[in-house]
């Protein structure tokens, strides 16, 4: 990541509040984002070992309500979204009539016939033409609220402690993995999600743009005594990547099919949906799958780098990098189906020298308990 950024670049609304904190920015999708306020170092243990609160208000949110919600979302997505109850999210993607893969995405199902799809900010414009093509014979409204809501994350094991201190969670306690509730902070309504995009525990906060900054700075201040930091795209990037969470345009994009990213128990066959004989006639011979990859030493692949078996170059990198966590280098990469299975002895081809990795299960680190 660099501090080169285009001029025209958008700013979140807590924009000020991140440089008072001294934070590095980067262009990211068209958004001037913080990528770092000390170290990514840092950063990252302090998410492992206490909290830390990220603003991601670059992520779209788009409102899907009406009688037919649920219906229109089982066409328009891959998963069966109607039988996600109230109260609850789930893990789906927006898939070309190929199969191929438009984005990933979190639905949320606020309340009966209320539903709140949260896409990747690359994607915004992507995700919500697909889904007004989609709505045609559907009675449902939908509405692009991205530019209307903050989106604050707060992640770690203090992350509930300080979530508790600063707003007001009835049931907090009990919200499981993958829960939504309505929350209050001070006069203004905000939804709590037990979600995240670090392998940790945690919360995603929404929150109307006028409220946000106090929000901010309240969490911040429930944190000071329980090893908060503010946390930048850099440290999200490698706690995501240890977590074997894939990132779009990386691991996901419109020449992958499902399957090929271990994401076919995202796919939900029973019912018709836009993408549905893409996924049928599955990947095309010779295809590439979704691999973890570990080396020893200190010397990390990045994205691009080709992986070889023998002389013959056999996959690519997604994503690497040296694990602040694990100590050794860790990447995804997408390598010939035959010598993906865990324990193939591959190399890595880094900027000429050849370095060797094991292919391994994914993720690389797991939290035991979300609760």
């Amino acid at each position: 990541m660099t501090e080169q950024y285009l001029p025209e670049a958008r700013h979140s609304p807590l924009h000020e509040l991140h440089e008072q904190l001294g934070a590095s920015f980067t262009d990211f999708a068209g958004w001037l984002m913080p990528v770092r306020y000390s170290s990514d170092l840092a950063e990252h243990h302090a998410v492992r070992t206490a909290a830390g609160i990220f603003d991601i208000s670059h992520m779209a949110e788009i409102s899907v309500t009406g009688p037919d919600a649920a219906a229109f979302l089982d066409h328009a997505l891959a998963g069966l979204i109607s039988a996600v109850p109230l109260g609850r999210a789930k893990y789906s993607l927006i898939l070309e009539e190929s199969g191929g893969i438009l984005d990933d995405l979190i639905v949320y199902h606020l309340k009966q016939g209320q539903y709140f799809v949260v896409a990747n900010a690359g994607n915004r414009d992507v995700v919500v033409s697909a889904l007004q093509d989609r709505s045609a014979g559907f009675d449902v409204q939908l509405a692009d609220l991205t530019d209307d809501i903050v989106l604050i994350a707060v992640q770690g094991p203090q992350s509930r402690a300080i979530v508790a201190e600063a707003l007001d969670v009835p049931g907090l306690a009990d919200l499981k993995y993958y829960a939504c509730t309505d929350g209050t902070f001070g006069e203004a309504d905000v939804i709590v999600a037990r979600t995240g995009y670090t392998g940790e525990d945690g919360y995603e906060l929404y929150v109307d743009v006028p409220d946000a900054a106090a929000l901010w700075q309240a969490l911040v201040a429930a944190g000071a005594s329980r090893g908060l930091v503010p946390a930048g795209l850099a440290s999200r990037d490698t706690l995501r990547l240890e977590a074997g969470m894939p990132l779009y345009g990386h691991e996901l994009g419109l020449d992958t099919l499902p399957e090929q990213a271990g994401l076919g128990r995202v796919v939900n066959l029973t019912k018709d949906f836009v993408g549905k004989h893409g996924i049928e006639a599955g990947p095309a011979d010779g295809a590439r799958v979704l691999v973890g990859l570990v080396s020893e030493g200190k010397r990390a692949g990045r994205a691009g780098y080709p992986v070889l078996h023998g002389d013959v170059e056999v996959g690519t990198i997604t994503s690497g990098a040296l694990s602040p966590t694990l100590g050794y280098p860790i990447a995804m990469a997408y390598v010939d189906k035959n010598l993906s299975e865990p324990g193939t002895t591959l190399d890595i081809d880094v900027r000429g020298s050849r370095v060797a990795a094991s292919v391994v299960p994914l993720p690389f680190y797991k939290k035991e308990n979300h609760g």
